[in-house]
């Protein structure tokens, strides 16, 4: 219960009225249910309902375990709780945990692709309870037990892990018990102790620290090296009324407190209240000493007061602001995927045991630089700092599922084993599309080094909004241009508090700047017929002040377009902070973030009719911007012609451009001309064009001949196909400057920020790199 995903509550900063219009807009909750066949005509229908559904039901009736055939059983999981104990907030009922639970199922699916129901069960009674989720469970290939108080919640899960044929895991223990032995595998590992000789005190004697303490033990810790205390104190075998659970770990050590039992011990696990632990009780602990501290929000002892206190120390907390945070995201959605992949009867020791190495072996493997370029780290690698996996590591889905599935068979409970664990990989890399995912990671990487980014357009609500959000999330650092007056009124509005910067270009006391600003600008420009007054002018203009900010050094990023058209915000850009030298034109792509992955289409903004240079230029920026955001980019260059098949001058362009690539940019991998659905469509590719570069690739980058298609093509992806749309960004600029869409939601502008926020990391990366 303690150590719940980071979304739990872990940002201060979220708002009451953010947190409740998140959950009802655009539609209420988090989860719905969208069909996976086809439904558009009456024969559609006629199979998906009477008469054609008859067919399943009877195969079904006939082999029971063909339900797994024709049904979404096989990747359906129950998320079931009564409401007894949801995070922080204690009984609050069932209808109360729905948001939970509907948030659990949010984890499940974006982590490993399991669908799931929520049930919010109105039975406190240990007998109905069960009975109620026995009286469903031929429904689901699995289930989660969710927030439900001890003790009952043992017995629940015990009950119905005996009485039922499907995994069932109470995540409160389990996960929790799993993500922190592969932690604790490893910082005994680097402490060079042995578990059979640790003593080991756990603070904490719910239904998580109970399951912590058992799976310790199998990882090799002694029983008898065990303190366990509660409120009250150590647990001890002389007191009464003790619960079974708390019976199991009572002591006959001459201990009594918290602090007696901290003497000479090896390792300290709090799953208990803040700030319990204090820097006297660390100092009394054996050499290098293992604290985790994984009470949230606030840890049994401050991390820097830990690490002040002990310089030896391993410790892990709760919290994803500190290193080793042990998170059940970890754990959970992998466990259930590799547990319904061979459907598994049930979650057994074995293979949470297999999690827990998996996850302690992932730690020592060397990192991908996905991650590195996530959590701004250099180079992240085993050690005291990092004993166990990233949430954001994308080899979870490959690692823990089938280290667990193997579990599952090697002990007797699969159903359905695996034989070829190479073609189970590739299905698990292709079961989550990547797109969203990509977003959250270039969020996460964005908040480890906030930079200055000007809203040029502050004044206008939605804009303000997204500029609120990057403050309160630590994404940027917002200085806001536009009318002092309204920009105040509206931050009032929307409580939006800090110490931000408000400019408006106009004013008075911007004069000095302004004239500042308009000098250079008329320096630069002169001899092409600009005047100083004309100058001082444009200064006055938002855009061009913006841009000037950013030119000069007084920004980092800038975003702006919410209330203009791209050429009236472009200009400024790119007269004033300018092109890189070494290109032609100054262009634009798109990222959708679509359900088979991220996809980036060139040029969306800037070239109308590129020739086949430009078109090469746009290429090889596009193959740059994308390896920024850790992607291999595999490209398409698109007509409406495949290799040839004609001799149109806007074919022959593609074909040329194309080949100019082959040559000269032999490491780019891009091929084309191709039509859109042989680009997108591997399967077609290789049968029609096994000669082609990228044959058997998964493309996720589509060059358009013109701005005409690539414009259309992102729109009717944005609104036929819901997928999100994060751009322009733009390209080629000597410093980050990117344009919003007209009108754009707050989301997209809040991505469209976190963007410029990693471009202006990077670029700031490769100065100091050529220093």
């Amino acid at each position: 219960m303690f150590v719940k995903f980071q979304l739990r509550f872990m940002n201060k900063k979220v708002k009451k009225s953010d947190a409740l219009h998140y959950h009802e807009f655009p539609t209420p909750g988090k989860i719905q249910v969208n069909p996976t066949k086809k439904h558009s005509t009456q024969r559609d229908l006629s199979l998906a309902y009477s008469p054609g559904v008859a067919e399943p039901c009877l195969a079904i009736a006939d082999n029971p375990n063909d339900v797994y055939k024709y049904t979404a059983k096989s990747n359906l999981v129950a998320v079931i709780s009564n409401g007894t104990a949801v995070l922080g907030l204690g009984d609050i009922g069932p209808e109360a945990s729905k948001p939970v639970m509907e948030g659990k199922a949010l984890l499940f699916k974006i982590f490993a692709d399991i669908d799931v129901f929520d049930i919010e069960v109105d039975a406190t009674d240990v007998n109905k309870f069960v009975e109620t989720v026995k009286a469903i469970s031929p429904t689901f290939g699995g289930i989660n037990l969710e927030d439900i108080k001890a003790p009952e919640a043992f017995e629940i899960e015990e009950r119905l892990k005996a009485e039922l044929d499907i995994p069932v895991m109470h995540d409160d223990q389990h996960g929790t018990a799993i993500i922190s032995a592969a932690a604790l595998k490893n910082a005994l590992e680097l402490a060079e102790k042995k578990p059979e000789e640790v003593k080991v005190v756990i603070n904490g004697a719910g239904a998580a620290a109970i399951s912590c303490t058992k799976l310790y033990i199998k990882l090799g810790v002694k029983k008898e090296h065990i303190i366990m205390c509660d409120s009250k104190g150590v647990i001890r075998t002389d007191q009464e009324n003790l619960s079974p659970q708390k019976a199991l770990f009572a002591t006959t050590e001459n201990v009594y407190t918290l602090e007696d039992a901290m003497q000479n011990a090896d390792v300290f696990i709090g799953l208990s209240i803040g700030n319990i632990v204090t820097p006297e009780m660390l100092k009394s602990m054996n050499k290098n000493p293992i604290v985790f501290a994984l009470a949230n929000p606030d840890p049994e002892i401050n991390y820097n007061t830990a690490l002040k206190t002990r310089k030896d120390i391993i410790m892990a907390t709760g919290r994803s602001d500190h290193p080793n945070q042990v998170n059940n995201v970890l754990g959970f959605p992998f466990i259930f995927r590799g547990a319904l992949d061979v459907r598994a009867t049930k979650i057994n020791e074995e293979m949470k045991m297999a999690a827990v190495h998996a996850l302690a072996d992932l730690t020592k493997e060397n990192v991908p630089e996905q991650v590195n370029i996530t959590y701004n780290r250099k180079n992240i690698k085993f050690g005291p700092d990092y004993i166990i996996p990233k949430p954001f590591d994308a080899r979870l889905i490959t690692e823990i599922p089938p280290a667990v599935a193997k579990a599952a068979i090697e002990s007797g409970v699969a159903r359905n084993p695996i034989t070829n664990w190479d073609k189970y990989k590739e299905h698990l890399e292709e079961r989550l599309g990547t797109g969203n995912k990509l977003m959250r990671l270039i969020t996460n990487r964005a908040k480890s080094n906030p930079k200055k980014v000007v809203f040029a357009e502050a004044d206008q609500l939605n804009v303000l909004k997204a500029a609120q959000i990057a403050y309160d999330e630590g994404i940027a650092i917002p200085i806001l241009l536009g009318r002092k007056n309204i920009i105040q009124s509206l931050m009032d509005e929307l409580q939006f508090e800090g110490d931000i910067e408000i400019i408006d270009p106009k004013s008075d006391e911007e004069e000095e700047r302004r004239n500042t600003f308009a000098e250079a600008y008329h320096q630069r420009k002169y001899r092409s017929g600009l005047t100083l007054l004309e100058a001082q002018k444009w200064m006055r203009e938002r855009n061009y002040f913006a841009a000037m900010m950013v030119k000069e050094g007084n920004a980092d990023a800038l975003v702006t377009g919410y209330t203009r058209s791209y050429p009236t915000v472009a200009r400024p850009m790119i007269e004033l902070i300018g092109k890189i030298d070494s290109i032609q034109k100054v262009a634009a792509t798109n990222l959708m973030l679509t359900n088979r992955g991220p996809l980036f289409l060139s040029d969306t903004a800037m070239n109308i009719e590129p020739d086949a240079s430009v078109l090469v230029e746009i290429t090889r920026m596009t193959n740059k911007t994308m390896k920024l955001f850790g992607l291999q980019p595999n490209l398409a260059m698109v007509s409406f012609s495949n290799f040839g098949s004609s001799k149109s001058k806007s074919a022959t362009k593609i074909k040329k451009a194309v080949a100019d690539l082959h040559k000269n940019y032999p490491d780019i991998c891009i091929d084309g001309e191709l039509q859109a659905d042989f680009a997108l469509n591997a399967q077609m590719r290789s049968e029609k064009f096994s000669f082609s570069k990228i044959e058997n690739k998964k493309v996720n980058g589509l060059i358009y001949p013109n701005l005409e298609a690539a414009n259309i093509s992102y729109k009717l992806l944005k609104e036929i196909d819901k997928a999100e749309s994060i751009g322009p960004i733009i390209m080629g600029l000597k410093k980050p400057a990117h344009l919003l869409q007209l009108g754009a939601s707050v989301d997209e502008i809040v991505n469209m920020v976190c963007i410029a926020v990693v471009d202006a990391q990077e670029r700031e990366k490769h100065r100091k790199n050529k220093l």
